[in-house]
């Protein structure tokens, strides 16, 4: 008789998991061991791009410009930080320009030039940038202000739905007076239209 190939579900699944433990362990192991995988330079801090230029001044330059500068692809992230192969490229072109003897303004000029302001972390104020600068203000006043109407307002929506109407008030002076007749309308709410 054939075995039951339910019977062999659990086991499947807990060998499944364990190579699922050892594939996603391998990185981890590998980066904790100090060993870097083949091909990839080892970075000497985390989340920063590793020092390619024999030159100790024109990797410093280079990685003060790269921290100014904008991952195109991952947009939150400088190319410092960025693996991206953009990035890479990016990095390569800003050593490259500095090697060459450009100022660091001229690099970002030049970067500025073929890839546009977005490329920059700190855009420049200017027209097409106006929005830019000056929206997170204008949403915050505009939150505010609309806040402070909308307190107001229920305000006195609170205070006419306490008051009490004209009737009311007579009845309650009448109770209070000790007066008998201002029994409550007992009737049902249908019938008081």
């Amino acid at each position: 008789m054939p075995a039951d190939p339910r019977s062999s579900l659990p086991v499947r699944r807990s060998l499944a998991a364990g190579a699922l433990a050892l594939l996603l362990a391998a990185p981890l192991h590998a980066a904790t061991a100090g060993g870097a995988p083949a091909g990839i330079p080892a970075a000497t801090d985390a989340g920063v791009a590793p020092a390619l230029a024999a030159d100790p001044q024109l990797e410093a330059d280079m990685m003060e410009l790269s921290h100014k500068l904008r991952c195109l692809v991952c947009q939150n992230q400088s190319i410092a930080e960025s693996n991206a192969p953009l990035a890479v490229d990016l990095r390569n072109q800003v050593r490259e320009q500095l090697a060459a003897g450009k100022d660091k303004d001229d690099v970002i000029d030049y970067l500025v030039e073929r890839y546009g302001d977005f490329v920059l972390y700190e855009p420049p104020f200017k027209a097409t940038t106006l929005l830019l600068w000056l929206g997170p203000l204008a949403l915050l006043l505009g939150g505010a202000g609309w806040l402070g109407w909308r307190l107001r307002r229920r305000s006195v929506e609170v205070d006419a739905e306490r008051a009490l109407s004209v009737t009311d008030r007579e009845r309650a002076r009448t109770l209070l007076a000790g007066g008998g007749d201002a029994a409550p309308n007992t009737a049902p709410p249908e019938s008081r239209k």
